[in-house]
């Protein structure tokens, strides 16, 4: 038999699912031969999605499973109570080593307690990083937490930059990642207790390259490569970053489109200008990886397409083939023996 990379998908969770989702998988096989895609949920469904494709059907394998988790239940109680739903279901294949990772666009909270409680964390690691890609003017940043770790400590935004320059330069392909703590101004003075606090730890961590504060208009011109912060204050400036985002496009195409000449002026600039805006497109990033757990385990947006679907099962291919679990276990227990 083939050695693929196994992923559990969660056909069931996302607004657009199973749809978009089983689309997003078949391109995914379609592309990469290496990838065999497990999808969790109503058999009777997937299936009937799957008839309109084809692929090699030996690198696709539906698991039924009865249940769905939806967006507003509480997780605790959801993961503990729907035993036969696709997102327990999935992680119980990625505990059991019958998969590598796990990616779902359904219930944030629902991952990211599944991925502690069933997945399980790397031994060393204190709390998992939410940790998505987010473009720049000149590539990518990754943030790190955006959403797992609300009231992180010192000692764990230590270990996020860890993390995060081990993803960084595995996946990504970034030498000697830049890291810099996300805060109010440049000065090491500032900042709230929690950064003062930890601007020291990262400051004398000899297994990464800390350049300091970074303000957070400085985050989309590339700045650095790991953008360190608890998950309330990451979330904050991912949402906004993408609202804004979402917002210029529709004024530039607004714009456009207002008179005859814009029209015109706008056929001349259209293939530059798409291709400039596909790079701010948070789609063609994949999902946000929840890192230190002992399988990967990637959330992607509740609105996921099939594009970010597939790019989140890429994700996976490279995660695996480039040992990024072993790296982080190194790193971490290089540094904290404990």
């Amino acid at each position: 038999m083939a050695d693929y990379v196994k992923v559990a998908l969660d056909a069931m969770g996302g607004d657009h699912a199973p749809a978009e989702v089983v689309k997003g998988a078949i391109e995914a096989v379609n592309e990469e031969k290496k990838v065999k895609i497990f999808l969790f949920g109503d058999e009777s469904r997937i299936r009937q999605e799957l008839s309109g494709y084809t692929y090699d059907s030996a690198q696709v394998e539906v698991v039924h499973a009865s249940e769905v988790i939806g967006m507003s239940e509480p997780p605790v109680n959801a993961i503990r109570k729907k035993k036969d739903s696709s997102i327990v279901k999935g992680m119980a294949y990625v505990k059991q080593g019958e998969c590598d990772a796990f990616v779902s666009a359904g219930s944030t909270g629902a991952v990211l307690v599944g991925g502690q409680v069933l997945v399980g964390r790397i031994k060393g690691v204190e709390r998992p990083p939410l940790a998505p890609l987010i473009p720049t003017a000149d590539g990518v940043t990754l943030l790190l937490d955006c959403g797992a770790n609300v009231d992180a400590r010192p000692s764990q935004l230590v270990q996020f930059a860890k993390m995060g320059s081990v993803y960084m330069e595995n996946v990504v392909g970034v030498k000697d990642p830049k890291v810099g703590i996300l805060n109010i101004g440049a000065e090491e003075e500032k900042g709230n207790a929690l950064v003062k606090e930890t601007f020291p730890l990262l400051k004398n961590c000899p297994d990464i390259n800390f350049v300091g504060s970074v303000e957070a208009r400085d985050v989309p011109l590339g700045a650095v490569d790991v953008v360190v912060c608890e998950a309330f204050t990451g979330n904050v400036l991912l949402k906004t970053y993408e609202g804004v985002g979402a917002t210029l496009i529709s004024a530039v195409k607004e714009g456009m489109l207002s008179s005859v000449r814009s029209k015109i002026g706008a056929l001349m600039v259209k293939p530059a200008l798409k291709k400039t805006l596909k790079k701010f497109d948070i789609e063609q990033y994949g999902g946000a990886p929840l890192l230190g757990l002992k399988g990967l385990v990637v959330k992607t947006h509740g609105s996921s397409k099939a594009i970010e679907i597939k790019n989140s099962i890429m994700q996976c291919v490279t995660f695996k083939e480039q040992h990024i679990n072993e790296k982080i276990q190194e790193k971490i227990t290089l540094t904290d023996p404990s």
